[in-house]
């Protein structure tokens, strides 16, 4: 019996074939960077492996490190992932993904293929939760974002809270000086259902691509993963 923690990374789980392939990328860069250690991709919602699955295909015994691909702690962190590992011992589950710095990094990153000028106006589109802390870890990336940006930020819902994007684009447009933009940094792991009804509702504005798309996943977000396995397990850099 090994007594290493496997890294059980836990998405949310979509239909989309690209957002599927985006998060299978950033799981396997993760596994490269830790050559020790077994990991492997679940999800809590949509995919199979589910968590339960993906925990019995582990060596009975083995401690396991659950680590939530999810941007904020909401109901699939502290509700589901708890009771869906609730019969396997020896299971730590880590922190939510965000808020960080570094998924602040990969906002802005993703924002500069759009040409982003200095009176451009920029919303942040969420997918947007039930439990309303989980829409607090979206806001206070909104907040950490206008300061890197040195600008407000307006967070737009894409469902289960408000302003709507729809609303906070048009809200921003009127903030706007002349010829300044609107444009829309997506706060989105993956391609999925949610970027693309972020696409539909931001109109004219541009859209940043997700924080995983087709390119190689951001060393940052590697980090980010890795980290919280580490924090974790006790470990220290």
């Amino acid at each position: 019996m090994t007594s290493t923690p496997a890294l059980l990374a836990i998405s949310h789980g979509t239909s989309s074939p690209a957002g599927q392939a985006a998060v299978a990328a950033l799981v396997e860069a993760v596994a490269a960077r830790l050559p020790e250690v077994t990991v492997r991709l679940g999800h809590v919602d949509v995919q199979q492996p589910d968590v339960a699955a993906s925990l019995d295909a582990l060596p009975a015994g083995q401690p396991v490190v659950i680590v939530p691909l999810l941007l904020s702690a909401g109901y699939h962190v502290r509700v589901d992932l708890k009771k869906q590992s609730a019969g396997r011992d020896r299971v730590v589950i880590a922190p939510a993904m965000g808020p960080d710095s570094r998924l602040v990094d990969a906002l802005v990153a993703r924002l500069s293929p759009l040409d982003f000028a200095e009176d451009d106006a920029v919303v942040l589109a969420v997918a947007g939760s039930s439990d309303d802390r989980a829409n607090d870890d979206c806001r206070e990336i909104g907040r950490m974002l206008g300061a890197e940006l040195d600008r407000e930020v307006t967070v737009g819902f894409l469902a289960a809270a408000d302003p709507r994007l729809d609303a906070a684009v048009t809200v921003a447009r009127a903030r706007t000086s002349a010829g300044g933009r609107v444009v829309v940094a997506t706060y989105l792991l993956a391609p999925g259902y949610f970027h693309d009804l972020a696409v539909r509702l931001a109109g004219a504005a541009p859209v940043a691509r997700p924080l995983l798309d087709d390119d190689e996943p951001s060393p940052a977000l590697v980090d980010l993963v890795v980290d919280r396995y580490k924090a974790a397990r006790g470990l220290s850099d």
